[in-house]
């Protein structure tokens, strides 16, 4: 509904332009741009999803706005040299597990017209803390102990492996810190591996258990700015927010503060994997605890 909002109540950016949509999928996008008033729109995705897509694109009365092509984005020639506005649902998990920014960046680099248009232009990334007992002894605890067995050494596995999931916003018991932010007219491929200091803070007496990452996205280029986050308090989205938990347990009372570095970067082997990483302090008057730990998204 953001997409579309974005899109269609701002028709005056649209009307007579031609539209680009990254990873199209259904289709819906371009239907929307054109709906926007876009002289022609122009759909690229690599999967099966296409050959629906033309079907839905034909029988909603689009066949001669919407020209839809199968292939990946750096591998296909467009019927143009240029466009005015790309759009595209590039966002992963994270923002940035199995996201196609790479690959909106390369459109971009190609074929947008300066001063040309991207839905969505700005995305940040932000991190937060959460109490989770009950998860963590049912799900990694619970190895060390399986009827008798010790199999602690799946558990080891199983905290290294980031939980995709609905956190509850009752469970986040840190403010929120900003780790990045993308303006996606500007960012380069190489600035996709970043490392990024945070702190974030006890909101009151509680137990921390694991991070939590999650996203906001700005749509800028409107006339009126249109986001939406999918944050713990934000309405749900399929993106939900993703977990890491701790190997250590922090006591932590209001107002005490967790500082780190978090580091993120395309794994060597497969660029839509994510390599991340937590250094991490605590100081609190309960207890102290560091670590450095590795997750990979996959």
């Amino acid at each position: 509904n953001t997409y579309r909002r974005a899109i269609v109540q701002n028709g005056h950016l649209f009307k007579d332009k031609i539209v680009m949509d990254v990873g199209c999928g259904t289709g819906i996008l371009c239907m929307f741009a054109s709906q926007a008033g876009a002289k022609h729109v122009y759909g690229v995705d690599c999967s099966g999803i296409i050959e629906q897509a033309r079907v839905i694109v034909k029988t909603n009365g689009f066949e001669d706005k919407i020209t839809l092509i199968k292939g990946k984005v750096e591998e296909i020639n467009l019927p143009v040299d240029h466009v005015d506005i790309i759009i595209s649902e590039w966002m992963g998990y994270a923002l940035l597990y199995e996201s196609m920014l790479d690959t909106v960046l390369y459109a971009r680099d190609k074929w947008l017209v300066p001063d040309g248009l991207i839905y969505p232009n700005k995305s940040t990334m932000y991190i937060t803390a959460i109490e989770d007992a009950n998860y963590k002894d049912e799900k990694i605890h619970w190895w060390q102990d399986v009827y008798g067995f010790d199999m602690s050494c799946i558990g080891e596995i199983a905290v290294r492996e980031p939980l995709v999931d609905t956190v509850d916003e009752k469970q986040v018991m840190c403010q929120p810190c900003k780790l990045l932010e993308i303006d996606i007219c500007k960012v380069t491929k190489e600035e996709l591996a970043f490392s990024v200091p945070f702190s974030i803070t006890a909101l009151r007496n509680d137990y921390l258990h694991a991070f939590v990452v999650y996203f906001d996205v700005l749509f800028s280029q409107t006339h009126k700015p249109i986001r939406f986050s999918t944050g713990p308090n934000a309405p749900y989205t399929h993106w939900r927010q993703t977990v890491f938990y701790l190997k250590d347990v922090l006591t932590m009372k209001q107002g005490e503060r967790v500082d780190g570095t978090f580091y993120c970067s395309p794994n060597a082997n497969n660029h839509r994997d994510l390599d991340i990483r937590f250094d991490y302090t605590f100081k609190g008057e309960h207890m102290s605890s560091q670590g450095d730990l590795e997750y990979r998204m996959r």
